[in-house]
């Protein structure tokens, strides 16, 4: 049986992450229960691919040595890095979004989350 071919549209638009709960690690957050992108509200029913970016770019690159570097990139370092879900929302569409851990600027430390894309 032939697989399917899905388009990608590209988006990048900040949205709102809802939860049921409180989220206990605000750095390091779960998926979502829900988003709300352009006024309008999606649930999510399934997540289908979880992953993470750790990596440094750019100068932040050269600001640690390579063993506490190559560690980071695995686990983590506080404001690096991304956090990508792609789902199937209740309408029946399918959207990636990530949490970029970036602090949005000194008096909210929280980052940002963002619809990257969206496959039809």
């Amino acid at each position: 049986m032939k697989e399917q071919s899905l388009s990608v549209h590209f988006i990048e638009e900040p949205i709102e992450a809802l939860y049921d709960q409180p989220q206990i690690r605000t750095k390091n957050p779960g998926c979502p229960d829900a988003i709300r992108w352009r006024s309008s509200e999606f649930r999510i029913v399934k997540i289908l691919k979880q992953w993470s970016d750790f990596s440094r770019k750019g100068k932040i690159r050269k600001n640690m040595r390579d063993a506490h570097r190559d560690r980071a990139e695995i686990t983590g370092s506080w404001g690096v890095g991304r956090i990508f879900f792609r789902i199937k929302v209740d309408s029946g569409q399918e959207f990636e979004i990530y949490y970029d851990r970036a602090p949005k600027n000194i008096s909210d430390r929280g980052g940002i989350w963002f619809l990257f894309k969206e496959y039809t």
